[in-house]
């Protein structure tokens, strides 16, 4: 049992044990457990004695003894008695944005709905609307949130779905030695449909025959083929599939896999198709393909039908951004708000990987649920990066690295920023977003975001539209009018880099870049493994086509402090 694991089983039973209405002292006791935990990263506490976890803040002695059991079973006692008492579809309801454990307890007991069917039809007739303390506006709520939740099942978010494809293909590859993947996934696609894998194989029946003995999956034979295994991985409802090619065309197999269907349908010079070129003719690879299909290579990011043969018509495949060309890391927090490492910790780590400043943007004072800063507060972590920036200039001269004071200003509702303009101006850089009122109209969004963006002191408009991918949309803007404005004012617009963000919308790149908007790739990253995100940032900002040299943070350290202080003197 890892660490977040722990934390999710506590969650669940704090929940539980409120909509059973059990003892709020109880509830409260499994709450705050779950909070400190949620922060702690010392160690690992499956293996840790009762004896030690009560030394954990938060931690008494009767919760520590569950985290023991949880740790060898997976669960505990009580927590099977509410899971018995409470029906699947209750539990589903937990996924509602707009209500909580309180509110789904009046819908099941006071109403009898126990699925989300049940729930759906009685808010579509009005029923939900007339129970005390819910009324039209949550009933609305309640509708939208299980349109979003129909429109997102069976689908997984980047991160998530490649984890279980490594799996698959790690059992593939004790028999076979062509394993790929294609698809979704090859496509770097942030929300995957379908699971899609590619085996070379003289023998279709051997690799139904071992896919047979893999446990982990299922099979749904009514959709199967000799040629074509399809089901899913045990309590996962993404689809996969499981493609046999002969072993000289994994090559074009793997292309047709992994390419949309407008993109395979694009037309040659000939008068042809590119899928006919992959489909008729074996190439050794895939930029064969397109050569003798007349057509300039196209990245696998991009095989989307989304324009990707006018971009070429400009760019060339080695301009698009790579991990390697990323020389900062901006938009990080520490432990002076809701990070799980010092300040140090987080600059160390990042010039361990070879980049050359870290931009630290903590949140800022509003924002309380993250421990957002006071200004005594900006004033200690200025003091603190003056210190380590001082050190890191002596210990390696030759190789200069510097934390740059950021940080992470709430975009308040009127589209103000979250200090006083002697505060703001303190820092290097200001990252400005949206945490708070998320319930906007098109244009209420756009107007607080645009006044945001002509605050001279906002650096990066940062995750624009705040949504969380199969979680939560973004709230409506008028994304052109908010590049337009990015462009007047010198704004840089943020790839939130987090797979639960990858916000900007890759499919807004190319019309910044058109604008001469420049994007920076940020991690938001809450501890230093959160680094690492940037990699899926990377992926969707190739996929829309993001070059190098309109790439913000892969400025080097000179030319960053350059553009930053020219920034801070046009105030």
């Amino acid at each position: 049992m890892s660490n977040p694991e722990i934390v999710e089983i506590l969650e669940l039973t704090a929940k539980l044990m409120e909509l059973h209405g059990a003892d709020p002292f109880k509830i409260k006791g499994y709450s705050i457990a779950a909070f400190y935990l949620d922060k702690y990263k010392e160690g690992e506490l499956q293996h840790m004695t009762e004896q030690e976890l009560t030394k954990l803040q938060g931690i008494g002695k009767s919760t520590a003894g569950k985290i023991v059991q949880i740790a060898k079973t997976g669960t505990f006692p009580e927590l099977e008695e509410l899971l018995r008492n409470t029906p699947l579809g209750v539990m589903e309801m937990f996924n509602i944005k707009g209500i909580g454990p309180k509110k789904i307890a009046v819908l099941w007991q006071e109403l009898g709905i126990d699925n989300l069917h049940e729930l759906e039809l009685a808010c579509l007739n009005g029923t939900v609307a007339k129970l005390k303390g819910f009324g039209g506006s949550i009933q609305q709520k309640i509708i939208d949130s299980l349109a979003f939740l129909k429109d997102q099942a069976g689908k997984l978010r980047m991160d998530k779905a490649e984890v279980i494809a490594e799996m698959i293909i790690r059992e593939l590859k004790k028999s076979f030695e062509q394993v790929e993947v294609a698809g979704d996934i090859r496509r770097r696609a942030e929300i995957v449909d379908t699971i899609k894998i590619l085996v070379g194989t003289d023998s279709p029946a051997l690799l139904q025959t071992f896919i047979g003995d893999i446990e982990i999956l299922v099979q749904d034979e009514k959709r199967s083929s000799p040629f074509v295994w399809r089901g899913n991985v045990q309590d996962v409802a993404v689809d996969i599939e499981i493609v046999a090619a002969k072993p000289e065309r994994v090559v074009n197999e793997l292309f047709i896999e992994t390419s949309d269907a407008l993109h395979l349908g694009y037309p040659t010079p000939s008068g042809s198709t590119i899928w006919r070129q992959a489909y008729y003719e074996e190439a050794e690879n895939e930029e064969v393909i397109y050569q003798k299909a007349g057509l300039p290579y196209i990245v696998p990011e991009m095989r989307e039908g989304a324009n990707e043969f006018t971009w070429a018509e400009t760019h060339s495949t080695d301009q698009l951004i790579t991990w390697d060309d990323l020389k900062g890391i901006l938009h990080n927090h520490s432990t002076y708000s809701d990070g799980q490492h010092t300040l140090e910790q987080m600059a160390l780590y990042c010039r361990e990987l070879g980049f050359e400043y870290l931009g630290i943007a903590d949140h800022s004072q509003t924002a309380t649920y993250a421990q957002g800063l006071k200004i005594e507060d900006v004033i200690r972590q200025h003091e603190e990066i003056a210190k380590l920036n001082a050190r890191f200039a002596t210990e390696n001269p030759e190789k200069p690295f510097k934390i740059l004071k950021g940080i992470e200003s709430d975009i308040l509702g009127d589209g103000s920023l979250d200090y006083p303009t002697e505060i703001l101006a303190s820092f290097d850089y200001i990252v400005a977003s949206v945490h708070s009122n998320l319930t906007m109209s098109l244009e209420k969004a756009t107007t607080r975001l645009l006044r945001a963006i002509e605050n001279p002191y906002t650096t990066i408009l940062g995750h624009p539209t705040g949504r969380l991918l199969l979680s939560r949309e973004g709230y409506p803007i008028d994304h052109k009018a908010i590049i337009d404005a990015c462009a007047e004012h010198q704004v840089v617009v943020e790839i939130n880099a987090s797979p639960w963000r990858l916000d900007l919308d890759w499919r807004w790149i190319s019309y910044c870049m058109e604008k001469g908007v420049l994007l920076s790739i940020n991690p938001d990253a809450h501890s230093k493994e959160g680094y690492f995100d940037m990699h899926y940032g990377v992926a969707v900002a190739r996929k829309g086509g993001l070059t190098k040299d309109m790439t913000f943070n892969a400025f080097d350290l000179s030319r960053m402090e350059a553009y930053l202080q020219h920034k801070i003197s046009k105030v």
